[in-house]
């Protein structure tokens, strides 16, 4: 009797190219040297690994599909890989490095004038200037185009004031990309540089998901901003909206990596575990759940792929994007509680990562769009009709 490759089924691998499996593999390691013997240590105490940022600086991976300006311009398929991998080993690293990566640096590429694309991704690619991504208001998450924080023009400045809530890197960021309604009522994005008069961060504190990565409440009083620093290509919410599409496949690859992880985490655990005289891996009830855990992984990597290989034809649409993450992420979260059934008391126990990947899936599952707004996203597409606020009318 064989057994399968753990975790690539359907041979995936062979629809990735060698360059591809050359920086999932190499971040792989890294991982599994760097990050996983620290992370539960980290995850319990609160704190982020900033030793860590240095050593992940040497991997130049940071700015993810964007050419030039010191970033790598990998293909979508190996953004997505690289978001997998970081989720796989630690969803709270994973969530410093898609914080600054796919929100930051994306947005600063997406929407800013050359010369701020040369004034700001070369540090950032290199990891020396963190980056950070404020949209989400206390008052407004899922209705964030009714964002409050506002922006007036002030001379050659502009004041921004309001407050924001869960944002990742804020309370260390070098610049924070904060969201903004003009006095127009459009919504711009203004980088907002460490030290700023007036920018006031509190770490939120009694997480019980991602508690190494620090989100953090942020209260603007006439902070004010060069007006050099509003992204010149920002004109309204649905440049916003175009970032988020743009970003949001990778929160797909980020439940399939904690899915992943699980997966191999039951797996190897049956094997050795034994009851009754034989690995409990011999018994039919697990033997059973393990396959509908596989089952889930792999489909997972199948949309991952697909989904990345239509965002670099620039085909991936909000919809499509959305369907990624809301099939993804509940079945992540599926895969991740039948591994902590699968480990028994074992699986409460932080020296054996499934709790954590347990515990981090419940924020995945909420953040960048809860399941229920990805579901109308969809939902709109597929139908022409908006229900996500009051009326339904035609889109």
């Amino acid at each position: 009797m064989t057994t399968t490759s753990a975790i690539d089924f359907y041979a995936v691998d062979d629809l990735l190219t060698p360059g591809e499996l050359e920086i999932r593999d190499r971040l792989r390691d890294f991982c599994a040297r760097e990050v996983s013997p620290i992370a539960s240590r980290y995850w319990e105490d609160a704190q982020f690994p900033f030793e860590l940022i240095p050593k992940m600086a040497e991997l130049n991976l940071a700015g993810g599909t964007i050419e030039g300006y010191g970033c790598p311009g990998m293909s979508w398929v190996a953004a997505g890989l690289v978001a997998q991998e970081w989720a796989r080993s630690d969803g709270s690293v994973g969530t410093f490095f898609g914080v600054h990566s796919f929100l930051a640096m994306q947005t600063i590429g997406m929407l800013g004038s050359e010369e701020q694309k040369q004034r700001w991704l070369p540090e950032m690619a290199r990891i020396e200037k963190i980056g950070a991504f404020a949209l989400t208001e206390p008052d407004h998450g899922s209705d964030s185009v009714g964002l409050e924080t506002s922006a007036r023009r002030a001379g050659d400045e502009y004041l921004l004031n309001g407050r924001k809530k869960w944002i990742g890197n804020a309370s260390f960021a070098d610049y924070v990309i904060v969201w903004a309604r003009g006095e127009d009522g459009n919504v711009g994005g203004y980088v907002v540089e460490k030290g700023a008069p007036g920018f006031h961060t509190e770490v939120i504190t009694g997480k019980t998901a991602l508690r190494s990565s620090w989100q953090a409440a942020i209260e603007l009083v006439d902070v004010a901003v060069p007006a050099e620093n509003r992204l010149a290509e920002c004109h309204s919410f649905k440049d916003v909206g175009a970032v988020l599409t743009s970003t949001r496949y990778t929160v797909a690859w980020r439940a399939l990596g904690l899915a992943m992880a699980a997966y191999e985490l039951a797996r190897d655990h049956a094997l050795r575990r034994e009851q009754f005289g034989k690995p409990i891996a011999s018994f039919q009830l697990v033997q059973d759940k393990l396959s509908r855990m596989l089952a889930e992984v792999t489909t997972m990597q199948l949309l991952c792929w697909r989904a990345s290989v239509l965002a670099s034809e620039g085909r991936l649409t909000d919809g499509m994007a959305s369907l990624a993450k809301l099939n993804n992420a509940a079945k992540a979260r599926s895969v991740v509680a039948d591994a902590r059934d699968i480990l028994g008391g074992d699986g409460i126990l932080l020296e054996n990562h499934v709790a954590r990947h347990f515990a981090d899936m419940e924020a995945i599952f909420t953040f960048e769009g809860t399941d229920s707004i990805q579901s109308l996203i969809v939902g709109r597409e597929i139908t022409g009709i908006q229900a996500i606020s009051a009326g339904g009318k035609p889109t």
